[in-house]
This record gives structure tokens, sequence and C-alpha cells, in this order.
């Protein structure tokens, strides 16, 4: 029997494809349980009161908006992370890298946009121009993995590339256009514990127990300050420094020292171990902490704890829209975002790329055809995640708020389908 080894970007591409097949699954959920005759339990859940209450303080939050406001930030934490590995050493590093992604991005976001303000004729609803925007990558890299071998790992690639740069697009415009009346002096605080984080990193210090501290106190302070908490964590993610403080040479060297020595060590004859044996075993984890490299561990502990946990609990959460109501629902709404979603997505992120293409602006690998650009471009229009995350901050109304997650949904769907029998079509 082979064992089949997968790269790092394969491993990655897995995770997400499972977590797109747990997403669905609790998106249904969702659906269905507010739609039972146990709608009323759904609804008693996400808004019970949670926090701390005391005789001279209070913080209570209903259980939906510490998931929203609480457990996304760790999402978005993770986001950081990924940005700034892409960035720095990653399909991100370099202009020539950045440049087919980059115009994919734009195209995904620009034309969407486009499409909203020229659909949209209704006022209250124009602030949920930025919903369109950002790509789910869990739920369109579960797609593209249902196809098997007719997708080549460079499409994949290309996929997850142009979906990050499309979160930190989405990202800023949550920053600059999605947060409350901002206090400055909150803000002044929280930007200076995150620059300590910043020069330290840059000393190649680094601290999980510190950045835990550092995070809950930024989180909180962008919360009272009025900009969204989820941005701390993009913001923490980047105080995380990439390098080792060790080299792989020095590990190596280090690794027969420590067999040399374990070796001398004394053994007991009871099932414990010796003082000589606990006291290497402690240079091992010292050494081995030197080695990893602090972004990249968090990434890799976080990664299955966000894709097999918060996002499915996130939409749990979200997803559920009761549709007993046609009242409930503004129709023509529900229908923008769709046209945006899907539209704007698969003519923007495809005529964009394939334009610069033509003007000689970026170069696109030989084993990507045109036909399966055009396909993944409208699975850029599965939007769950994100989309859902700006509707929740675009709209306090109850019928907005349900339109936007009915169009968001629908969209999702019908730009799912139609990018998988592209990409099936095309071998």
């Amino acid at each position: 029997m082979t064992t089949k080894l997968l790269s790092p970007f394969q491993k990655f591409v897995k995770i997400e494809s499972l977590s797109g097949i747990l997403l669905l699954a609790t998106t249904i959920l969702a659906l269905v349980w507010a739609n039972s005759p146990y709608a009323s339990s759904y609804d008693a859940i996400w808004n019970y009161e949670l926090g701390i209450t005391t005789q001279s303080f209070e913080f209570t939050k209903p259980v939906i908006l510490w998931i929203n406001d609480g457990l996304m930030a760790i999402f978005f934490f993770l986001i950081g992370l990924e940005i700034k590995r892409e960035i720095l050493i990653g399909e991100l590093n370099s202009v020539k890298k950045l440049a087919f992604p980059l115009f994919g991005a734009l195209g995904g976001m620009i034309i969407p946009i486009a499409l909203f303000f020229l659909i949209n004729q209704n006022p209250e609803t124009q602030d949920g121009w930025g919903i369109s925007m950002a790509t789910d990558i869990a739920f369109s890299l579960a797609v593209l993995n249902a196809l098997g071998n007719r997708i080549p790992l460079n499409l994949k690639i290309f996929l997850t590339a142009f979906a990050i740069v499309d979160d930190l697009g989405a990202v800023m415009v949550i920053a600059l256009f999605y947060s409350g009346t901002i206090k400055m002096g909150l803000l002044a605080i929280a930007f200076g514990i995150l620059g300590l984080l910043y020069i330290l990193a840059a000393r190649q210090f680094f601290s999980k127990f510190l950045l835990l501290i550092a995070g809950i106190a930024v989180w909180f302070l962008f919360l009272k300050a009025g900009i969204h908490p989820t941005i701390a964590g993009i913001l923490l993610a980047f105080s995380v420094p990439v390098r080792q403080k060790m080299v792989t040479d020095d590990f190596i060297n280090s690794l027969g020292k420590f067999y040399n020595d374990f070796k001398k060590a004394r053994i007991l004859k009871k099932p414990i171990l010796s003082k000589q044996q606990l006291a290497q075993l402690n240079n091992l984890d010292e050494t081995t902490d030197q080695f990893r490299s602090p972004l990249q561990s968090l990434e890799y502990d976080l990664h299955g704890w966000v894709a097999y946990c918060i996002i499915p609990i996130f939409a749990l959460a979200n997803a559920g829209i009761s549709i007993n109501g046609v009242e409930s629902i503004n129709s023509s709404f529900a229908i923008t975002i769709i046209i945006a979603l899907v539209l704007g997505k698969g003519i923007g992120v495809s005529g964009i790329v394939l334009l610069a293409q033509k003007l000689k602006w970026i170069t696109i690998p030989k084993d990507i055809s045109k036909q399966q650009i055009i396909g993944v471009s409208f699975l850029a229009g599965i939007g769950f995640t994100m989309a859902i995350f700006i509707a929740n901050l675009a709209f306090s109304s109850s019928i907005y708020l349900n339109s936007a997650k009915i169009g968001v949904l629908i969209g999702s769907l019908i730009a799912a389908v139609i990018g998988y029998i592209i990409l099936r079509r095309t071998s």
C-alpha cells in the first residue's frame, strides 16, 4: 500500500474541501431548524445574553454576537496569518506571482460592486454593496476538489490566491465603511499595544501567552472604539514573526547532540523517566520551539479549529432564515445580490484576467485554459462566509438582512453549479 504524500498546499486544499462539506451540512441544518416547529429554540439560543456582570462592571452580548465578533476574530486572525505568509514567502511574494491573482481579485471586487449600484435602486439597501465582493475559499475549493484530476494544481493555487486578496479587500472595506463612530483615544491605546508587538516581532521575540493577553486587550479596545473587533485579528496576525530562531543545519546538529546525551541518561526500572531524561526532553522542546516558524506553527494549529469548528458554528448561527412569510423577504434586493455574485464574479474575474493577458500584463500558466478561468470565475461567486458577515454589519433590519442572506445562499448555489458544469466539460 502506497502512502500519498501531500504538499502543504495540497493539505490546505484538503482541509478547506472537507470544511466546505461541513459548512454545507450546517447551513442546511440551520435552514431546516429555523423553519421547523422548533424555530423558537433556534432564536432563543442565539439571542441568549452571555457575559460578565458585577456591581461595577457589565459586559454582555447575545450569543450570536459573541460568535460574529469574538469567534470570527479568530477566523480573521487566521486570514491575517495566511495573507502575511503568502506576501512574504508564498504565491504573492513577487510582482510576477501577484499579478495573475491580483487582476482576478480586482475584477472580482470592482465588477460585482458596479453591478450592485447599477441594479439596486433602493436607497435603504445601498449599504449592502460590499456583500458580493468576497469569495468563500472553503466552499469554492470543495467544488474544485470534487472534480478530481480534471483540475490542474495551478488553477487551485490561482483560486486560493485571488480569494485571499479578495479577503484582504473585504477586510479593508469592513474597517473603512462598516465600523461605527471611532473613539480615537481607545484606538490609540490599541495601536500602542500593536506597535509594541511589532517591535518585539522585529527583534525575533514571540510569546503565545503575551499574544493572547494583548489580543484580548486589543479586541476589547477595538470593540469599544467603534472599529469592528475582527479587524484586531488581522492586525494581531501581522505581529507574528515568520522567521525561525534556528536554521535547519543547527537544528540537525542539536538533534545529534540530543541523541548522544539521551543515550547516556540514566534509565529507571520504573515506568517513569529519570531526571536526566526529563531534562533532555525539555531541551528538545526548547530547541524545537526555536526551529519552528511561529507564524507557520500558529496557522497549522488554528486551521483545523477554524475550518471544522468556528466556520460551521458561524453558519449554524447565521444561515437560519425563516422563509415561512414572503413579506419578510425583499425579493428585488435578493435578486440584486444574486446577480452581483453570479454575473459580477463570473464576468469580472475572467474578463479582467483575460484582458490583462491580452495586454501582456500577466502570464497565465500553460496548463490553465480560458474555459477553466471562466469556470473558476463563477466559483468565485460562492461568497458565503464573508458575504453573510458583511450583511450582518450592513443591516439591522431583519427584512433586508434576511433578503441579503437569501440572495447570498441562492447566488452561491447558482455560481457553484455553473462553475462546476463549465469545469467538468473542460478536460
